[in-house]
């Protein structure tokens, strides 16, 4: 089965208290909502303590063209997915020329070329990569990139898939969006980049690794009539962000259903899973996974500490918290990874986890 050989993730130098970014906001939208001191609460109860920004905050003090704030994206997305790749191949042993597929995730900035062709160029890998850009599925991106690379790996057995997130939330910030989605996305989205190495079998014997992952099956779910739950608006001056406060009634109401089918089909139960590796999505999104799966509060401890320490990254964040099981240690046995996403929609991959090779 194909194998996940190793993560990285970025961490970027404008890392922030979560306290201090309230002033910021409280001054933003005060002329808006009278109830501002109230609303501002809403920095305290996402659980987050910091977050990650690839620019310094007073850059939000002044309006940003979608032009400026898009060639920033483009320019950071390049230089630290390159960063964050080298460092991935350094530690798994394996050289660039073996590459033989790039996924790249991303939902918040626009490139065409797509990213993976900058990419390709500056590093100058090879030519004949197949080339998979993925765009617009949030904060589900994240799985659904690893099931497209175990889809690929399990085709081919020789495959050296290279999967690489971007998601920098921060640049689609839009000052005279004065919106209570848009206030509410400035006390819980942040930036993030990962990279992540999956093989096929026979790549798999050639790499160092004091793991073995496995990745067993995926499924994707779209949930009807859910298409308003969270997105994207275009605008002139760049993407207007749509956010429902139903997802985590969504979560109780559809997503152990999906869990339970979909473990029933591997012959597995909610109660067999060692590890768990969501998408946080927020404070409220965790409680109601713990609550609808009928989980232990540590049983999501890496999903909150990422949280915590970083922010919704978005498709990113899955990829974040799964290098913190990987270097931190996790339970021998079968892991989940679950992220949701704009459609609405639900991706899932099971893992077989083992500590050594």
């Amino acid at each position: 089965m194909p194998n996940i050989i190793n993560v990285t993730k970025i961490d970027f130098e404008h890392k922030l208290d979560q306290k201090d970014l309230k002033p910021y906001s409280r001054n933003l939208f005060a002329e808006v909502f009278k109830e501002v001191d109230k609303l501002i609460d809403v920095f305290d109860n996402t659980q987050i303590k910091t977050r990650n920004f690839c620019v310094p905050v007073d850059f939000f003090l002044t309006n940003k063209s979608f032009e400026e704030k898009n060639n920033i994206y483009i320019q950071t997305a390049l230089d630290k997915s390159i960063e964050a790749i080298e460092k991935c191949l350094f530690e798994s042993g394996i050289d660039k020329s073996r590459i033989t597929d790039l996924v790249f995730i991303s939902t918040t900035g626009l490139a065409t070329p797509s990213l993976d062709a900058l990419i390709i160029n500056k590093m100058r890998l090879s030519p004949y990569i197949n080339r998979t850009p993925i765009w617009g599925l949030g904060c589900a991106g994240g799985a659904s990139g690893i099931a497209k690379a175990f889809t690929t790996a399990k085709a081919n057995p020789e495959a050296v898939i290279l999967v690489v997130a971007v998601e920098l939330c921060s640049l689609t910030f839009i000052r005279n969006d004065l919106s209570k989605s848009n206030f509410v996305a400035t006390s819980l989205f942040s930036d993030g980049i990962s990279a992540c190495i999956i093989t096929g079998d026979e790549a798999f014997k050639e790499t160092k690794t004091k793991f073995d992952i496995k990745c067993i099956s995926s499924q994707s779910r779209l949930y009807y009539d859910a298409l308003d739950v969270m997105g994207w608006d275009f605008v002139p001056s760049g993407f207007k962000v749509l956010f429902s406060k139903d997802i985590p009634t969504i979560v109780n109401n559809s997503v152990k259903g999906d869990v339970e089918k979909f473990l029933t089909k591997n012959d597995l139960k909610i109660r067999d899973i060692k590890n768990f590796i969501f998408h946080p999505g927020g404070a409220k999104v965790i409680d109601a996974y713990t609550n609808a799966l009928g989980l232990k509060a540590e049983d999501l401890n890496n999903t909150r500490d990422i949280l915590k320490n970083f922010g919704n990254m978005s498709s990113v964040t899955v990829f974040y918290v799964l290098e913190k099981f990987i270097r931190e240690g996790f339970k021998e046995g079968p892991g989940l990874m679950l992220s949701l996403g704009p459609g609405f929609s639900n991706e899932m991959v099971l893992l077989d986890m083992k500590k050594s090779a």
